[in-house]
């Protein structure tokens, strides 16, 4: 996987998988639980909200409530493991396209996928958000090398004239979160679509713009 920082995607995505003592990585077959444990607790807590038993997440999983324990010791830490590992997972994608020989296309992309993700996992990213639990301090570093993943591309973007100069990466999270977030209505995904092609169009230049819409061929996405 892409490097964030100094640390891989790997390393992030395994943040919990040490002993302890933090001295060595968790076995194979340990690692395997927690990743089961995650996957059924995206799911249970996007379907059953975050208020269920940690019982119901365990037997999804397929493991004992004591596994589940010595993986993540308070719901906090479970929420706190999911929220780093969707981070992450965003991050690695920006980086993974940073060397496309067209930046513009390679941004707008990432845009999309980023859409796509974020209104897939709309119901688990409300019932995090509406835990009421403390955890800013320890995704802060996470959601940090996100904005500078997405900051490169968005460089790249600028440079090649596929994008405004005065956008920052802070800015482009920000308005797609809101639009995902906050798009309530039966046909979520096609309103969620329009709204971002809104969005594309306020961050490419007026040249751009015009291009995309004439249809010109050679026009950046």
């Amino acid at each position: 996987m892409i490097s964030l920082g100094t640390k891989s995607a790997t390393d992030i995505a395994n943040a919990g998988d040490l002993g302890e003592e933090g001295a060595r990585p968790l076995r194979v077959d340990a690692q395997r639980n927690r990743a089961r444990l995650l996957e059924a607790a995206e799911s249970v807590f996007a379907s059953e909200g975050i208020s269920v038993p940690v019982d119901l997440i365990a037997e999804k999983a397929g493991v004992g409530v004591g596994t589940l324990y010595r993986h993540f010791p308070t719901k906090e830490k479970l929420f706190e493991a999911i929220l780093i590992g969707r981070i992450s997972d965003i991050a690695a994608d920006a980086r993974a396209r940073v060397d496309s020989e067209n930046p513009g296309a390679a941004f707008f992309g990432f845009l999309e996928h980023l859409v796509e993700e974020s209104t897939l996992k709309r119901d688990l990213i409300q019932a995090l958000m509406g835990a009421g639990v403390q955890i800013e301090a320890e995704v802060s570093e996470f959601k940090h090398n996100l904005e500078i993943a997405v900051g490169e591309l968005l460089e790249l973007a600028q440079r090649a004239g596929a994008v405004r100069a005065d956008v920052t990466s802070a800015v482009v999270l920000s308005l797609v979160g809101g639009t995902c977030m906050a798009a309530e209505h039966p046909n979520t995904a096609a309103v969620t679509g329009e709204c971002i092609a809104i969005i594309c169009d306020g961050l490419r230049p007026p040249n751009a713009l015009a291009g995309v819409r004439a249809g010109e061929p050679g026009q950046q996405p």
